[in-house]
């Protein structure tokens, strides 16, 4: 089986799951407050950035320091409970099935759900902003450049996350410990970007990300430019050491059973 077929059959997978209401529901949550409260917009206490830039990020630190990673969780869990409820896996395996490209197609599927989760959050953030404008008679959206743009950006920050967190999902079986381990490590990485070892922490880069652009929307904030070097070798190590791991040692345990 080649790797688009592979990839096919697990989206067929999803269409028996809730997977997109779960990716819906955080997203609605997140933007929730920011609507109740778009009133502090205009009470910036002298930083220098505009009422609708602010509304964009404050809704969007959410989704860069929790949204993210959780949503990673519960995908990561729901495609290996997939395989590993009702001997779905020892199945796959009898089958001529390289272990290497279904991890890889499956790993793939989070990133194509994570791409969908910020989609929708692209369209809550302008209904969130449409109704906010209305309640406070001022204009919050933006261009829709900049919000796809700040967005994407986010997304290809989260990748090294993701690996991170498909490599957790494979090399634990009990859920409960995985989700343990990936819940634990989302709190430390608002701390984490300060320091100077920020690089090294995947869960850090989309909120460091984000961070880049509000010290380019309010001047003296924060850091305008990326810090390429050292932060995109590491980034691109830990994203293939992550893969590699997950490759080989995908089914490993379901194989011994055979």
């Amino acid at each position: 089986m080649n790797f688009l077929t592979l990839l096919s059959a697990e989206l067929k997978k999803l269409r028996r799951t809730n997977i997109l209401l779960l990716l819906l529901l955080p997203v609605i949550l997140i933007w929730i407050p920011g609507i109740i409260h778009s009133g502090l917009n205009f009470d910036l206490q002298g930083i220098a950035i505009t009422p609708e830039k602010n509304f964009f990020i404050q809704g969007f630190m959410g989704m860069a320091w929790i949204m993210i990673p959780a949503s990673f969780l519960i995908c990561t869990i729901l495609l290996t409970q997939m395989e590993r409820s009702q001997r779905g896996m020892f199945q796959m395996l009898s089958l001529p099935v390289n272990t290497a490209k279904l991890s890889l197609a499956k790993f793939t599927v989070l990133l194509l759900l994570l791409a969908v989760q910020m989609v929708l959050s692209i369209g809550t953030y302008y209904s969130s902003a449409l109704i906010a404008s209305r309640m406070q008679h001022y204009d919050f959206v933006l261009e829709p450049f900049d919000v796809i743009a700040g967005t994407a950006q986010i997304y290809a920050g989260a990748i090294p996350t993701a690996a991170i967190f498909w490599m957790l999902a494979v090399l634990i079986k009990a859920p409960v410990f995985s989700a343990g381990i990936g819940l634990a490590s989302i709190v430390p990485s608002v701390l984490i970007i300060n320091t100077k070892y920020w690089f090294l922490y995947p869960a850090s880069y989309p909120f460091y990300l984000l961070m880049t652009q509000y010290g380019k929307a309010a001047s003296g904030m924060y850091e305008t430019d990326i810090a390429w070097l050292p932060w995109l070798p590491a980034a691109i190590f830990i994203t293939i050491a992550a893969l590699a791991v997950s490759c080989i040692w995908y089914g490993t345990s379901e194989r011994r059973g055979l």
